[in-house]
């Protein structure tokens, strides 16, 4: 989708087995982590997509985390260890989810953001979100507001088999 310095990953999907993983990135990366219940009940539920990129040691780089609702896929978390970043592992996976989901019309895509994080909302803007809203002291530890960034639905499935229901 994007012109990104690519690092070699296998993008797969996630399961319970990798909690502690994805729990080793969240509290480094994240100033409030999910619990690793939080990150449990996601992984069990079927209207979620659960990616995970994993180095050519076996590693987990980075996790994506997307809920799927009635209009849309809101992608609920997406993190990437400190020594993987700016290495293209958050553009794989997002544009793996994007491949899965294609094709359905009846769902865009929705996240949300801290307004203080450039870099994200740049690799955001680069995907095709934009800006659609303010959540006012939406984030626990300092209150700061999250931008709400909103993706309109892909056109057609370029992976087969993937059903987006």
């Amino acid at each position: 989708m994007i012109d990104v310095q690519q690092v070699r990953v296998d993008i797969r999907r996630l399961t319970i087995g990798d909690l502690s993983a994805i729990e080793r990135i969240e509290q480094r990366v994240y100033p409030t982590p999910w619990s690793r219940s939080m990150f449990a009940g996601e992984l069990a539920k079927p209207s979620s997509v659960s990616l995970g990129a994993f180095d050519e040691n076996g590693v987990l780089t980075g996790y994506l985390i997307v809920s799927r609702y009635v209009d849309a896929w809101h992608v609920m978390n997406i993190a990437v260890d400190t020594e993987a970043r700016r290495a293209g592992v958050a553009s794989r996976l997002l544009d793996t989810l994007f491949e899965l989901t294609a094709g359905d019309s009846r769902r865009g895509y929705t996240l949300e953001v801290r307004v203080s994080n450039r870099a994200a909302i740049a690799l955001y803007e680069r995907f095709g979100f934009t800006t659609s809203g303010v959540r006012r002291g939406y984030y626990t530890d300092n209150r700061e507001d999250a931008r709400i960034m909103w993706k309109d639905p892909i056109g057609e499935a370029s992976i087969e088999g993937a059903d987006g229901a």
